[in-house]
């Protein structure tokens, strides 16, 4: 007769001495099993047996299971450490009687041996099929990636001083120079190439420069904009190998600017490149100047927030809290464009609003940082400004933080 009962049973482990008896032992003989529950199968996992404690210490009777209780016992918790999805044990108590014949004992104890051989591999195997990036906080979707040489097309609508559209043109530039002082515009991007090296594609890294520039300083679509008349504005850029950048005046309200969003990015079917009878999408980003409208939200840490800690704003690296606010939020949707440019690429969570490589790290900018502090920043000597990136033309910037795959954390320049 079996008995069955809970078993946590240490596998590898020797009962204390001064519990055990030559004179005394315990006239069962316990086997521990664990039953795993999979979707498919279920496997028996042999893990353990041992003699257990004196004879005084049992309930009496030939075939009684043995109470276990695993706080008294000397061998706890092991199992639960290495074992913690093993699933649910159970063990069995048999009469010593079961094992008079020491042949059939021998032979027993061999097929056991056998047995636990092959759950050891089973584990191995099980081990070396797990998916590599099971630990990735942004997974690939098997969507396509920008690749190769990419013009980035700034399209200013509204009224923009010149120099502060040489900030944002100084930023695209620094993107691909290697001239810069370190740390740099340059060797902060590179992060985004560790995407490019996760996925089976191969593909080649991404390349961006400055393209064209189209300017609509008279507002042809008014002062108010949907995210229509964005995607619009958008199409007026070339739509083969470039990101058209629509960069709206501190004067221009937007759908949603300043409720849930500072900027945002997509694609688009192509108007002008048709390929066998097929659209072919391009990407495009959506930037607005917050300066009036709401600097607390997209132009922190260079304004005062509106909610949460309130720390003191740091100063503006290019003396414009507008504009510097607007490469902070560049940065971030190049990046999300860089990798997840269909909606199909790098993300966590819903395609809709999707988790990317620098909205992993909302409001990191240096090492330390914490909510309402933005990090330990370089500070310019003559100016005070905060920045953590040098760019071309010996620009400062403050860039944020971007999801590292190799680390799995969030990398900053500083």
């Amino acid at each position: 007769m079996l008995s069955l009962g809970e078993c946590q049973l240490d596998p590898f482990a020797v009962p204390h001495k001064s519990r055990l008896s030559s004179k005394r032992l315990s006239p069962l003989f316990h086997l521990c099993f664990a039953f795993p529950v999979y979707p498919s199968f279920l496997l028996i996992h042999i893990l353990s047996f041992s003699f257990l404690s004196p004879m005084s210490r049992l309930p009496r009777g030939p075939h009684s299971s043995f109470p276990f209780s695993a706080s008294s016992n000397p061998l706890t918790h092991f199992f639960n450490s290495k074992y913690p999805s093993a699933g649910t044990y159970i063990y069995l108590s048999l009469p010593i009687s079961f094992f008079k014949n020491i042949r059939k004992m021998a032979t027993f104890l061999l097929k056991l041996s056998l047995l636990i051989s092959i759950v050891h591999l089973t584990f191995a195997a099980r081990r070396l099929i797990q998916p590599q990036d099971q630990d990735q906080l942004l997974h690939y979707h098997n969507g396509p990636l920008l690749y190769g040489k990419i013009a980035v097309n700034p399209i200013w609508y509204g009224n923009f001083k010149p120099s502060q559209k040489a900030i944002i043109t100084d930023f695209i530039t620094s993107l691909s120079s290697s001239q810069n002082t370190q740390p740099s515009v340059a060797t902060w991007w590179r992060t985004t190439e560790k995407y490019y090296h996760l996925t089976s594609k191969k593909a080649s890294s991404l390349s961006l420069s400055l393209g064209d520039q189209i300017l609509d300083e008279t507002y042809s679509l008014g002062k108010s904009l949907t995210l229509k008349n964005l995607v619009h504005l958008a199409s007026k850029g070339g739509q083969r190998n470039a990101i058209n950048v629509v960069l709206t005046a501190a004067d221009v309200a937007v759908e949603g600017f300043c409720m849930s969003r500072c900027g945002t990015h997509g694609s688009s079917s192509s108007t002008s490149h048709v390929k066998d009878g097929k659209n072919y999408k391009f990407a495009y980003i959506w930037v607005g100047n917050s300066e009036t409208q709401c600097p607390g939200q997209c132009a922190w840490p260079f304004h005062q927030p509106i909610y949460g800690p309130q720390s003191p704003p740091l100063i503006a690296p290019n003396n414009d809290v507008g504009l510097d606010g607007m490469v902070i939020n560049l940065a971030s949707l190049l990046a999300g464009t860089a990798t997840n440019p269909f909606g199909n690429g790098y993300f966590q969570g819903s395609a809709e609003a999707p988790l990317e490589a620098s909205t992993a790290c909302p409001g990191v900018y240096g090492k330390g940082a914490y909510p309402g502090y933005a990090g330990d920043l370089l500070v310019d000597p003559t100016t005070g400004a905060s920045y953590n990136v040098n760019g071309a033309n010996g620009r400062k910037y403050l860039v944020p933080a971007l999801y590292d795959p190799s680390t799995l954390s969030c990398s900053t320049p500083v």
